[in-house]
């Protein structure tokens, strides 16, 4: 539609100058001329006009001329732009600022700037259209110190007290994130009309709100701001608000808002797309993250260093590298140095893609690194497995004069808890007391659970006595450690220390005072914990029920069990698995195979732990060849493949029945032989129980042999 009606325009123009009898008649007046400038459809039909100009002897008007430079400069002909400039320039202000106009009106806006630079070199003056538009420019390219320099430049002429170079100034200072000089502009300006207070309200007001809004996911709030917005036409005219309007919607969660205002904005600057792009992967969507940064680039855009960033997270958490590979290489073809951010983002996803060769090459050839930087590689290193490299770039961290965050310490000290390295530990717990980071909670907490997890646990109580603020987190650390270790006594008087501080109970807490509780038959103080379950509402939570029936169970009431799982939804095959285990536990296996059989009437697929507690009931209550069948039927019924633990379980069966011979054999066919000291205890207790002492020589030494 759109290029029809160009081809029709450029074929009218084109009667005018090749077949119209009006030129051939009579001179084309300067009006006219200047029309045909402002019309031209293409530079090919303004290179035409430009000869009718000459030819009519027009070459030497300056109001021609000035015509000419801007359509050039709209087509990005500068060269002629600025030949023709060269040509009519003088000393006139009106001509000068006139050019200026039509070079921001192109697009040109260093070019506005190097005229206004001129125009300063020159003595020429400035006035406040030069200024404005200047302003304009330095707005559109980001150039702080420029537009810094420009209101000098307005406060030495007294032109900062002018409405439009104040409208300029609050858009500049707005867009650049300084409201404190935002604030000093608009009380300068003297004369405040409509063009100044929306530019205070754009900039600012509505700004902030629409930031105030997201941070409190207010939705409705921020819906009102945005209509308002649209009333006043303001929507769509200052990038700032469109991208704070965005980045509202995606702050409260509603993407789809954020969709439809993007592809209704019809000049896409970079800063929205980075915000769909970043709301995006915040939420999940990262292969629609990956796909508009690649809609991105296809529509010539140029992504920034922010784009870029953006779009490795999304592959990175996608675990996508071949995507994350292309977005590299498409920065190593545009030759665009990337800043800290972008490089963070490049070598996070190459190590969370398991490349962590690559993410150290990146990393060693950073020359300027800062704290973020060390800990995406620290993390990397962690989660990939290679602790020792974790705490080498710890150590080349402090080395270099790098202070580390919060995230720094709570990486390496999660590091000293998973790989139960004490010694580091230490070190790391001194290096904290030395930089007094042990006044920090998280960092306090972390600490005290490292040390549970080394086994040391005086040294975690001295840490929990020493938190003068003690959170849910320090108490629930303290005793998972106490319980972990087998102090359950000393786990159910903390408990007791908690309910005196009056802290209530999460799920992970209650969690590890119930297996206390099961340690040691504490039925009054699980009933006054399934009684604290039951009125936070807690009691829907299957792990926590599962404990509650364990629980029960190991303090001999499994009447209290079956009750519990009776008024729980069956649904879930591990409540199924803990009821058939509690009835294992007391002997009772009728129940325990009842309840197997019942999972099949309510199409519960068993899983390995089910498989493990029935064939666990069938060799303690001699039930030989069910528990053979049950064990067949894994692969042949369930496609399970029989682990280690329960090939242990049917030759504890055969050995217990006096049938060795064939436990025997199912421990050569057994693809865990190698693991002998799993099925040396059974068969071979029962071949002494039977005097068969031939074939436990024969069952020892085929061990021996597996082994060897």
């Amino acid at each position: 539609m759109l290029l029809s009606k160009s081809c029709c325009c450029r074929q009218k123009l084109l009667y005018h100058f090749e077949g119209g009898t009006s030129i051939a008649e009579e001179l084309p007046s300067v009006r006219k001329l200047a029309s045909f400038l402002e019309n031209c459809p293409d530079s090919e039909f303004l290179r035409r006009v430009h000869a009718r100009i000459l030819t009519f002897g027009h070459g030497s008007s300056i109001f021609l001329g000035s015509k000419l430079v801007s359509s050039y400069a709209s087509f990005d002909k500068l060269s002629e732009s600025k030949s023709i400039l060269d040509k009519i320039i003088n000393r006139n202000l009106s001509l000068w600022t006139s050019i200026i106009i039509g070079y921001f009106r192109a697009g040109q806006f260093s070019e506005v700037l190097y005229l206004y630079l001129l125009m300063k070199q020159r003595g020429i003056g400035i006035d406040s259209s030069s200024l404005t538009f200047s302003l304009k420019s330095c707005t559109e390219l980001g150039f702080v110190q420029v537009g810094r320099q420009i209101h000098a430049d307005a406060f030495k002429v007294n032109l900062n007290f002018d409405r439009f170079v104040g409208a300029s100034l609050i858009g500049f200072y707005s867009k650049c994130g300084h409201m404190d000089n935002v604030k000093r502009v608009f009380e300068e300006i003297s004369e405040k009309d409509v063009v100044v207070y929306t530019a205070i309200i754009t900039g600012v007001t509505l700004v902030s709100l629409l930031q105030a809004a997201g941070q409190v996911e207010g939705l409705l709030e921020g819906r009102s701001i945005h209509a308002y917005a649209i009333r006043r036409g303001m929507d769509h005219l200052d990038e700032v608000l469109e991208t704070s309007i965005i980045d509202m919607y995606i702050k409260c969660c509603d993407l789809i808002s954020v969709e439809l205002i993007f592809r209704q904005t019809k000049k896409k600057s970079v800063a929205s797309w980075n915000a769909l792009i970043c709301g995006l992967v915040q939420y999940g969507r990262a292969f629609e993250a990956v796909e508009l940064f690649a809609l991105l680039t296809r529509e010539g855009t140029k992504p920034d260093s922010i784009s870029i960033a953006n779009a490795l997270t999304g592959c990175a958490d996608l675990k996508c590298l071949h995507w994350g590979t292309s977005i590299h290489n498409y920065v190593i073809r545009q030759e665009k140095p990337l800043d800290v951010v972008a490089i963070t983002a490049l070598i996070d996803m190459y190590m969370r893609c398991n490349r962590t060769k690559m993410s150290k090459y990146l990393f060693d050839r950073i020359e300027i690194r800062d704290v973020i930087l060390y800990n995406v590689i620290v993390a990397g290193f962690l989660s990939s497995g290679l602790p020792n490299m974790a705490f080498d770039m710890f150590g080349a961290m402090l080395e270099e004069g790098i202070k580390p965050n919060t995230a720094t310490i709570l990486n390496i000290l999660g590091a000293c808890s998973d790989f139960g390295d004490a010694e580091k530990g230490r070190t790391v717990h001194g290096y904290i007391i030395r930089c007094g980071f042990d006044l920090d909670l998280e960092i306090s907490n972390q600490t005290l659970h490292m040390y549970t997890k080394v086994g040391h646990l005086d040294m975690a109580r001295q840490i929990f006595n020493w938190i003068s603020r003690k959170d849910l987190v320090s108490w629930t650390s303290m005793i998972m450690g106490y319980v972990s270790h087998g102090h359950a006594d000393e786990a159910i008087e903390l408990y007791f220390l908690m309910q005196e501080a009056g802290v209530g109970l999460d799920a992970v807490t209650i969690l590890g005072l119930l297996q206390a509780f099961s340690y040691l038959g504490c039925l009054k103080q699980a009933k006054e914990v399934h009684g604290y379950v039951q009125r936070n509402h807690l009691d829907g939570e299957a792990s926590i029920a599962n404990s509650m029936i364990l629980t029960y169970s190991k303090c001999g009431r499994l009447d209290a069990s079956k009750l519990l799982f009776d008024s729980m939804g069956r649904n879930c095959v591990t409540l199924w698995n803990t009821i058939i285990a509690a009835y294992g536990m007391h002997g009772d296996c009728v129940r325990a195979l009842q309840h197997f059989n019942e999972m099949k009437v309510h199409n519960i697929k068993p899983n390995e732990l089910t498989f493990s507690s029935v064939l666990s009931v069938c060799s303690h209550t001699g039930l030989v060849e069910l528990g053979l069948r049950i064990f067949h039927s894994m692969e042949a019924e369930h496609q399970i493949s029989p682990s280690e633990e329960h090939y242990s379980c049917i030759i504890d069966l055969l050995g217990r029945a006096g049938r060795l011979e064939e436990a025997h054999d199912l421990v050569k066919c057994s693809p865990f032989r190698q693991s002998s000291s799993s099925f040396r205890g059974s068969p071979v207790a029962s071949a002494g129980l039977h005097e068969r002492r031939a074939l436990k020589l024969q069952y020892e030494e085929d061990i021996d042999l597996y082994r060897c």
